[in-house]
């Protein structure tokens, strides 16, 4: 271990917030070895990039990444350049052979083997680690965290839905869960740290299994550690969304009111080519089953643009759809060919030019929703997490409500981590603003 101890790693993380656990993941595993893991990328012996592969953009943003760190490189030969993620099971080889100065590409799976791989690196060899695998879960790997308010807790990896259009399944392999018992061990640390917000990870949360255990009985113990703990998960498939798991996040108080419910579409067409298994009617019952139960709510969803074959008809359908729903919020993309997935087998026969306007109809039907949602609250009294000062201005504190709606209040000597009552003044279509309540506006609220 010794040998490590003087080299320094800087790593940068992309995508998805599985991503951003990973890098806990790997930044413990090189920890646990003697590798020191820096902040200042001027400081680093190697740079790592940590990769999403969804959509194309977010892989070129990567190639251009590469192409600004090039005269780094070239100023310290003996830097070390590593593509981790995704994006390193997609690409493989390409990057070694047409990347020249990416030396490490290393996927999901094998994190492992990173200390290895660094040693070979600096000694001259290349090296490519990819394979996929059916049981790994780091489970036994205790994240390298900076002191906070919030943890990602991943507590699966891949996915087996196999939907047309996800390299999900070919770049993280295969569902496989992390143990029930060693989840909870792992949020009773962080709760004697002192984080306050922990959100539970998987492609596909709500399909997790232990044994008898699903993730409503992870869930129901996990908000059972402390009460004072606000638990949240993300993301959901609504096949897998079952009674027991709203009844839990109906019951449960800590439990977030807010479900991510990804639907894609609006089209049961475009649905069957998507291998959505649901159709838009099922969809809207469950909405209507989860709102039955939870009244308060907040639901965001994830929607596609341009699928092929996608014509009007199906766009308007998606339209409808989230008139219908009236989500609280969305993350809404084109459609991005993706190599090795079936949809990409189908053709990208819908232009760029009616993606685009298709999207903007989206995001305008969803901006105009958000701001009459975040409307009706003012005047309302929330209780929200502070998490640190605003992006906007140091004389600004941001926090969330437990419905994941940002707030901005007045920074008034707050320490991060603390729980107020605010009364909201004003909206936006994504910010609420607000003033911390009197205690006599608390209690009449209450």
């Amino acid at each position: 271990m010794d040998k490590h101890t003087k080299r320094s790693i800087y790593i940068e993380t992309y995508g998805c917030q599985m991503n951003l656990a990973d890098t806990e993941i790997v930044s413990g595993i090189l920890d646990r070895q003697g590798y020191r893991i820096c902040t200042d990328i001027q400081e680093a012996d190697a740079v790592f990039l940590n990769t999403c592969a969804v959509r194309d953009n977010a892989e070129q943003r990567i190639y251009g990444r590469l192409a600004n760190l090039k005269p780094l490189k070239n100023e310290r030969s003996h830097m070390v350049i590593g593509i981790l993620g995704c994006m390193a099971e997609r690409l493989r080889k390409s990057l070694i052979e047409d990347q020249d100065m990416v030396d490490i590409v290393c996927g999901p799976d094998e994190y492992r083997n990173l200390p290895m791989l660094i040693d070979d690196a600096f000694g001259g060899e290349k090296g490519i680690r990819v394979q996929l695998s059916r049981v790994e879960t780091y489970d036994d790997i205790v994240p390298l965290r900076t002191e906070g308010i919030s943890a990602w807790v991943a507590v699966m990896r891949g996915c087996d839905k196999f939907c047309s259009f996800c390299v999900v399944p070919f770049t993280r392999g295969r569902e496989r869960s992390r143990g029930i018992h060693n989840v909870v061990r792992e949020i009773e640390e962080l709760v004697s740290r002192g984080f306050r917000e922990v959100t539970l990870l998987g492609q596909n949360v709500n399909s997790y299994r232990d044994g008898d255990h699903d993730f409503a009985d992870l869930l129901r113990k996990v908000a059972a550690v402390d009460s004072s703990l606000r638990v949240r998960f993300t993301t959901s498939h609504p096949q897998d969304m079952s009674d027991k798991l709203i009844e839990t996040v109906a019951a449960c108080d800590n439990v977030c009111k807010y479900i991510h419910l990804p639907v894609q579409s609006g089209s049961d067409r475009i649905l069957e080519l998507m291998n959505r298994t649901y159709t838009a009617d099922h969809y809207l019952r469950l909405v209507e089953k989860i709102r039955r139960a939870i009244p308060d709510v907040a639901l965001s969803t994830d929607i596609i643009a341009g699928f092929p074959t996608e014509t009007e008809e199906d766009h308007r359908m998606t339209v409808e759809l989230m008139e219908r729903v009236r989500f609280d919020g969305a993350f809404m993309f084109k459609y991005s060919p993706r190599e090795n997935t079936r949809a990409y087998k189908m053709g990208d026969d819908v232009p760029d030019e009616v993606k685009g306007r298709r999207l903007q109809e989206i995001i305008t039907v969803q901006r105009d929703v958000s701001y009459q949602i975040n409307r009706q609250l003012i005047g309302s009294m929330q209780t929200i997490l502070l998490e640190g000062p605003s992006k906007r201005s140091e004389k600004e504190w941001m926090g969330r409500t437990d419905t994941n709606k940002t707030v901005i209040i007045s920074n008034d000597g707050y320490t991060a981590g603390e729980y107020v009552r605010v009364r909201i003044d004003s909206a936006t279509s994504a910010t609420l603003f607000g003033t911390v309540a009197t205690i006599s506006e608390s209690l009449s609220a209450a």
